[in-house]
């Protein structure tokens, strides 16, 4: 839910001192820092800073603001409170049970230099599940040597037959001559056709022209003869 706080402080050299001791037994550590303004911690990126006032003001602590800080161990949690009160801290609270918050709260409670009040509580790690790629690799490899059977020997692979002898081919068969054509009809036809064809295209016999009339050889006049004397 929340990002980062920030807690405001009258020196941030003499705070980092106390911070690096009681959060360091935490786990937490400096991730990263503005001197002289201010110091962020953390584990990978700065979730809690201890600075000057933006305002430039004196810093004053809030009346019922308290930060609390997750401790994976109870024994953290008492180390924490134990390094706080080392370095200057007011004890708000002795590490111990607080059933009144929940059955398995565990806490403690301190007052920093400048007046913050601070506490740890357990919150033990969550157990991730494995993702569930993971796990079904782990059950292809639990599998595998169930599922791999051992190779089937090969089996002889038996002699070839030997091939049959191709049948001799068949002897091609001889075509039959080709019948003579017929003598082609058309020609014949056509010349009888036209043969009897010819006497009707004829043309009509000319007219008989009158001959002309011959005259008749006059006789010729038999000569006279003299008569002889007797």
């Amino acid at each position: 839910m929340l990002h980062h706080v920030s807690v405001g402080v009258r020196d941030v050299e003499r705070a980092a001192q106390f911070y690096d001791a009681v959060l360091g037994a935490l786990g937490y550590k400096r991730v990263m820092e503005f001197l002289p303004y201010g110091i962020g911690y953390g584990i990978e990126h700065p979730q809690f800073w201890v600075q000057l006032p933006h305002n430039q003001q004196v810093a004053t602590a809030g009346n019922g603001v308290h930060i609390s800080f997750i401790a994976r161990t109870a024994a953290a949690v008492d180390a924490f409170h134990a390094k706080a009160i080392e370095f200057g801290g007011q004890d708000a609270g002795a590490p111990g049970p607080r059933p009144d918050y929940s059955p398995e709260y565990y806490g403690g409670f301190v007052i920093d230099l400048d007046g913050n009040k601070l506490e740890a509580t357990v919150l033990p790690e969550p157990v991730e599940a494995p993702a569930p790629k993971a796990v079904a690799k782990k059950a292809a490899k639990k599998a595998a040597p169930k599922a791999a059977k051992k190779p089937a020997p090969a089996k002889k692979a038996a002699p070839a037959k030997p091939a049959k002898k191709a049948a001799p081919a068949k002897k091609a068969v001889k075509a039959a001559p080709a019948k003579k054509a017929a003598k082609p009809a058309a020609k014949p036809v056509a010349k009888k056709a036209a043969k009897k064809v010819a006497p009707k295209a004829a043309a009509k016999p000319a007219k008989k022209v009158a001959p002309k009339a011959v005259k008749k050889p006059v006789p010729a006049k038999k000569a006279k003869g003299k008569k002889g004397k007797k």
